[in-house]
């Protein structure tokens, strides 16, 4: 019955196949294969079973897409859509699986100033009265005396602080971004410069001329990405700092209302000047990483001895510019009779976790230091070592020689 199934599935013209039929891909192909089919994996499997009886083409005993030739194979669009497994295509269209991500370099960390969330930010009614205040830390220095005599003679007019304002150099431009506020620009010998309500072209001019009085400049990308931007209104009332932004009072004398400026842009100074300090000691950090992974593996620790003294001498600059060259552990002494200058500046170190910033470095290179003790000892350890081996050896060719005397 089978070799009559066959025939009448092959019609007049097709040859007589006598073996079994294949329904399974894991048979073998020298029992169950047709001649001159294909071998696996290079053509399509098939078998009449798996063929409807549309597939026919009337009156001609041919399946659509064979030929009455059996040496002869054309898979039919029916067969190329059947061979694939339906499990093995639900396995690899997985939503679940994703690609592998490929090798690239590594993100960009975040600045370290402060960003300002949602809720701090004003309505979009309020934006046309709020004029800009931005805060760069430029160089590790600057030299204010001919910095002042530069800005002078390009028509830039100074404006006199108190005597005990000492380190500070305010400059006044008649280019104000916003007409409701005058221009105000303050230079910091720390390296830091804050502008008021300066309009962006002439922000540039002075960031320009700034170069040529700089003592160990930043990078400008670093320092275009670590600047601090506050926005401030004038209006009624105390001076504040209400949901990050600045209120100025219009009733303030002009002279107060500089001062409240200075506290302002003396904390916003210490900010861009630690985000500065903290990227130093992340790449401080990076550059010595391997050593505890090293140690760990049991692996010889390739450093010499003077390669350790720098990264101690990185480390000792580092921590001397943050703790006691800078204003960032105590509050400075021109606030110490001016009660509301000195809020101000509280105030606005808070809402910039200067504090808690500076718990953090100091944590880091206290872990650094410690690392840098351990190689320190390490290498003294090594040195020992050596010195030891050495004295052994010596005397060891000592008792050889002695015994040679007493033999021969």
């Amino acid at each position: 019955m089978l070799l009559r199934w066959l025939r009448s599935a092959w019609g007049p013209g097709g040859s007589a196949w006598t073996g079994p039929v294949c329904v399974s891909a894991s048979a073998s192909f020298s029992r169950f294969s047709r001649p001159g089919a294909p071998k696996p994996g290079t053509g399509t499997w098939w078998s009449p079973r798996m063929v409807p009886e549309t597939s026919r083409r009337p009156g001609s005993g041919e399946l659509r897409g064979i030929s009455a030739d059996p040496r002869v194979w054309t898979p039919s669009r029916w067969d190329q859509r059947r061979r694939y497994s339906t499990t093995i295509m639900r396995s690899v269209l997985k939503p679940g699986l994703k690609a592998a991500p490929g090798p690239g370099k590594r993100p960009p960390k975040g600045p370290r100033t402060k960003q300002p969330s949602r809720s701090n930010q004003p309505s979009q009614n309020q934006d046309r009265d709020l004029m800009q205040c931005i805060a760069f830390a430029t160089a590790d220095q600057y030299h204010l005396p001919t910095l002042s005599q530069d800005l002078l003679g390009r028509g830039f007019q100074e404006v006199d602080l108190p005597r005990d304002a000492s380190n500070i150099l305010v400059i006044r431009s008649d280019a104000a971004a916003k007409p409701d506020d005058g221009a105000l620009m303050f230079f910091f010998r720390e390296g830091s410069v804050v502008f008021w309500n300066v309009e962006e072209k002439t922000l540039k001019k002075v960031l320009r001329i700034l170069e040529n009085h700089e003592i160990q400049p930043y990078e400008v990308a670093l320092v275009h990405w670590e600047n601090e931007e506050i926005s401030y209104t004038v209006g009624p009332g105390h001076t504040k700092l209400d949901r990050g932004n600045f209120v100025l009072s219009d009733a303030a004398p002009p002279q107060d209302a500089v001062l409240e400026k200075f506290a302002f842009s003396n904390a916003l100074c210490l900010s861009v000047k630690l985000a500065i300090w903290e990227v130093s000691l992340d790449d401080f950090v990076e550059s010595i990483q391997s050593i505890p992974e090293t140690l760990k593996s049991g692996s010889r620790v390739r450093l010499s001895s003077a390669d350790v003294m720098q990264k101690i001498g990185e480390l000792l600059s580092l921590r001397h510019v943050i703790n006691l060259r800078s204003d960032l552990l105590l509050t400075p002494d021109f606030y110490w009779d001016r009660e509301n200058l000195e809020r101000l500046y509280e105030q606005t170190c808070r809402f910039l976790s200067i504090s808690r910033r500076v718990n953090v470095v100091n944590e880091k290179l206290q872990h650094c230091s410690q690392l840098t003790d351990l190689m320190r000892s390490h290498l003294s350890e090594k040195h020992s070592l050596r010195l030891e081996r050495m004295i052994v050896f010596l005397i060891t060719i000592e008792v050889l020689f002695e015994l040679a005397k007493m033999v021969f």
